[in-house]
């Protein structure tokens, strides 16, 4: 993930927050690349960040699919190394269309190919669209390639498709939009160790950035690599009301693992939601209920996870 540079390489350029980096999105990544390697330029991705929103709107609720350093993940795993994050400032926003171009596009990314949307605005109060960007291309002299309203409409209705199906907790959903299963990262931390004394010992998850979707709360089937090894386990998103617990925590317990995680860092990967969170009438009660969950789980994972 590189912040402000100056880019040696010739590069073909798509612009976008690429959150979620699902399958819509996959599609412009692919062209990307296909580009790079028939025209020896290097593809790249130009996003912003804080996101627009946060910065324009004061919208600190808006909740994101991915972190930066999640969506740096994802983007490697399908092939795409230079992800170029612009820092969004109201500075930043003031930009004319030609400045932004002339600035960032092509002192700084040397760009030579861009791929963009039919509908994509930009500058100064997004006032230049397609049009002006290809009377900059010949001034500048790169070329300008749009991606097609079919390939835009797939790339704008799922992420907003993803966010609601999480937040319902349609996992299953939200996984075919993303074509992978959603993640979630964050750092061990040590918890009250309720989980120890009834033999279900757990890795509170907590994730630093409050801008990060959570999905909705209850039990959910789990995988992680820990030290180069797959762990299955499953996951609970809640407050513990068993215990009249306040305040809402990321819990998971690994099966068949031993080894001490405290301060990790790890990436969970959501495969299956078993249940909504519940208050039981006792701790023994829970435990039960916990026996079935792992039940419930194992059974998932030897059907579809291996």
């Amino acid at each position: 993930m590189k912040p402000d540079l100056i880019e040696k390489r010739n590069t073909v350029v798509t612009i976008g927050t690429f959150d979620g980096v699902h399958i819509g999105h996959q599609k412009i990544i692919e062209r990307l690349i296909e580009v790079g390697e028939l025209k020896d330029l290097t593809p790249t991705i130009l996003t912003f960040f804080p996101h627009p929103r946060m910065v324009l709107q004061k919208d600190a609720d808006i909740k994101l699919l991915n972190t930066l350093n999640e969506k740096e993940q994802i983007l490697k795993q399908f092939g795409l190394e230079n992800l170029v994050v612009k820092k969004f400032t109201k500075a930043f926003s003031r930009l004319t269309a030609e400045e932004f171009v002339e600035t960032i596009l092509v002192k700084q990314l040397n760009v030579k190919h861009v791929i963009i949307g039919y509908d994509h605005h930009f500058g100064r109060n997004r006032t230049a669209n397609i049009d002006d960007l290809r009377a900059f291309g010949k001034h500048y002299n790169f070329e300008v390639e749009e991606i097609t309203a079919q390939d835009i409409n797939d790339v704008a209705v799922s992420s907003t498709k993803i966010r609601t199906a999480l937040t319902e907790g349609d996992i299953q959903t939200a996984n075919s939009f993303l074509g992978y299963p959603f993640i979630i990262s964050g750092n061990v931390v040590r918890g009250k160790g309720l989980g120890r004394t009834i033999d279900f010992p757990t890795a509170n998850i907590k994730i630093s950035e409050n801008y990060k979707l959570i999905p909705k709360q209850g039990v959910y089937v789990v995988k992680s690599i820990i030290d180069k090894e797959t762990v299955f386990g499953m996951m609970n998103i809640g407050t513990n009301p068993t215990v009249n617990g306040k305040t809402e925590t990321i819990e998971v317990h690994f099966f068949n693992f031993k080894k001490k995680i405290y301060n990790k860092t790890l990436t969970i990967e959501l495969l299956e939601r078993l249940r909504d969170e519940e208050k039981f009438e006792s701790i023994d009660t829970l435990k039960q209920q916990l026996l079935k969950d792992k039940t419930n789980a194992l059974q998932f994972i030897s059907n579809h996870a291996q």
